[in-house]
C-alpha cells in the first residue's frame, strides 16, 4: 500500500505538507498543492478517502443523517439505504442526529467534513442543517419528512390521505367519537397525519373537536370509541396504557395507527396499520440523491409513495 511518506517524496514536499493538503488545515501555495496532487494521483494513494476526493473531486460516499431513536422502522429504512447505495459503488456514512436540532447541524457538518458526495437528511423541527446544505449547494435529499418547499429533493410516505383513510374505516365501522394520538409536536409528519385526520372527519360527516386529540392515551379514555395511532414513536405507549386501563384493544377500544411494525400480528388482537413502503422510500431517496450529484441543475422532484392498508383484527373487525 502506498504510503503519505512515498506521496511527500515524489512531490519533493515534507509528510506535514501533504498533511496540510488533503485535510486542509494550513494554505498550501498553488504550484505545491499542484505538485501533491499529481503524486496522489499517480501513486493511487489510497490511505484516506479524502485524498481521493481531492484528486477525483469525490469520495464515493454518502452521509445519512437520521434520527436512531425516534423510530423502529429506522432500522428498515437504513438498510434499504445502504443497500442501494452499495450497489450503485457507494460507501454510506450514518450519523445520529438524536432528535435534536442542534445534534443534527453537528452531524450534518461531521459528514462534510468527510466529503461525502451528497447528503441523505431526516429533518428535525427546527432545522437549521437544511438551510446550511442549500447556501452551500450540497446535494441533498429530505427522507420521510418532507417540507413545502419545492427547492430540495425529497421522498417520503403519502401520509394526509392515508390518515384520512383510517379515520374513514372507524367511521364507516360505526364509530363517531374517534380520537387522535400523535406523534413529536411540530414535525412535518406529525402536522399532515393531523390534517389528514381531520380531513377524515369532515368526509365521514364528523366534526373536528380538540379535545379528542391528545399525545397519550390517558386524556382520552372514556370519550372516544375508536382511536387513530400516529407513528411507531407512541404506539407503544397507547398498547401499554391499555392494558394498565384494562381497555380492550379491537373490543373496549377500535384502533389503528399508521405504519407496520414488525410485531403487528404477534400481539393480541393483531394490529390494523398502515404500512408504509419503506425498501422503496429508502432505495428511491439514494437515486435521487445520485441523480442530483449527476445533474445538478436538474429540476427539484418530490415524491410521495402511497402505504398500504393491512387489515386485522385490531380495529374490531373479524
Amino acid at each position: 500500500m502506498v504510503t503519505m511518506k512515498e506521496v511527500a517524496a515524489l512531490a519533493g514536499v515534507s509528510i506535514t505538507t501533504v498533511s496540510h493538503v488533503i485535510n486542509e488545515t494550513r494554505p498550501v501555495a498553488a504550484s505545491t498543492r499542484e505538485r501533491v496532487l499529481k503524486a496522489i494521483e499517480e501513486t493511487g494513494y489510497t490511505g484516506d478517502a479524502i485524498a481521493r476526493s481531492l484528486v477525483t473531486g469525490g469520495t464515493k460516499s454518502l452521509g445519512l443523517a437520521v434520527s436512531l431513536v425516534s423510530h423502529p422502522y429506522f432500522a428498515e429504512l437504513i438498510a434499504a439505504i445502504e443497500n442501494e447505495a452499495t450497489q450503485a459503488g457507494y460507501s454510506l456514512v450514518l450519523i445520529d442526529t438524536r432528535e435534536s436540532a442542534e445534534s443534527e447541524q453537528a452531524a450534518v457538518r461531521m459528514l462534510r467534513s468527510r466529503r461525502v458526495d451528497g447528503v441523505l437528511l431526516t429533518p428535525t423541527s427546527g432545522s437549521a442543517a437544511l438551510p446550511e446544505l442549500r447556501r452551500l449547494g450540497v446535494p441533498t435529499v429530505l427522507v420521510d419528512r418532507l417540507t413545502l418547499a419545492q427547492d430540495t429533493d425529497q421522498v417520503g410516505p403519502e401520509n394526509v390521505q392515508a390518515t384520512s383513510t383510517l379515520v374513514r374505516h372507524l367511521a364507516d365501522l360505526g364509530h363517531r367519537r374517534i380520537g387522535l394520538v400523535t406523534g413529536t409536536p411540530g414535525v412535518p409528519t406529525t402536522d399532515e397525519r393531523v390534517l389528514g385526520y381531520r380531513l377524515g372527519l369532515g368526509r365521514a360527516g364528523l366534526k373536528w373537536d380538540e379535545e379528542l386529540v391528545a399525545q397519550s392515551l390517558e386524556p382520552l379514555l372514556g370519550q372516544v370509541s375508536g382511536l387513530v395511532v400516529s407513528d411507531h414513536q407512541v404506539l407503544m405507549g397507547v398498547l401499554g396504557a391499555a392494558r394498565a386501563h384494562g381497555v380492550r384493544i379491537g373490543t373496549d377500544l377500535a384502533l389503528v395507527t399508521y405504519g407496520e411494525v414488525e410485531w403487528a400480528e404477534l400481539v393480541d388482537p393483531p394490529l390494523t396499520t398502515m404500512a408504509q413502503p419503506v425498501e422503496e422510500i429508502g432505495r428511491t431517496a439514494v437515486r435521487l440523491l445520485l441523480s442530483r450529484i449527476a445533474d445538478p441543475e436538474r429540476a427539484p422532484e418530490t415524491i410521495r409513495l402511497a402505504p398500504a392498508l393491512k387489515h386485522r383484527q385490531s380495529c374490531g373487525c373479524h
